[in-house]
């Protein structure tokens, strides 16, 4: 179970583990919290009340000061897993809906005709849709693209990147999300 940590004005900054989570909370870093309580962690007990610590975890924690970093300036990483489910398992040539292992990544300008490995230039295909287009392009291979590549807004990047979000973390991050994302279909 992960926590989605945020900058105190709510942009997202990463998942962490519960652990971090606590160390963010002892360290007084919590600015502010949403969505339900995850877990409780109980610690010593005090010397002069005997009352014992207790840190209860929120699934969404805003962390105070300012991120290091403009996270809009980051590229979402490209991997197989986020791009299938970027595309919902659906075959860009024949519309198929298949299961994660019969999906390939495929170039719409292939690396043979120089071709880029980024989110622009790559939609899934099942294997035989692959295979039938080769090293050509989707016009060369009369196979035309069923929908367009895009790159992925940093609110469906996180998205794409945890595969068990809680309801009330993907409620969050759907608000954000942008009107025209393919997650919403």
């Amino acid at each position: 179970m992960k926590v989605l940590k945020l900058s105190s004005q709510g942009l997202p900054q990463s998942w962490i583990s519960l652990e971090q989570a606590v160390i963010h909370y002892a360290a007084d870093e919590v600015r502010w919290e949403s969505g339900g309580q995850i877990a409780r962690f109980r610690g010593g007990h005090n010397a002069i009340t005997g009352a014992q610590s207790v840190i209860a975890i929120n699934s969404i924690i805003g962390t105070k000061g300012v991120p290091g970093i403009n996270p809009f300036d980051l590229k979402p990483g490209l991997t197989n897993g986020k791009l299938f489910a970027r595309d919902r398992n659906v075959c860009a040539y024949c519309g198929g809906h298949f299961d994660e292992q019969d999906l390939t990544r495929e170039h719409i300008v292939p690396f043979a005709r120089n071709g880029q490995d980024h989110w622009m230039n790559v939609v899934t295909a099942c294997r035989p849709c692959n295979h039938r287009k080769g090293p050509r392009t989707p016009e060369q291979a009369r196979m035309p693209l069923l929908y367009a590549p895009y790159v992925p807004s940093l609110w469906e990047d996180f998205i794409l990147r945890n595969r068990r979000i809680l309801a009330d973390q993907m409620e969050f991050l759907m608000a954000h999300v942008p009107k025209s994302s393919r997650l919403l279909a």
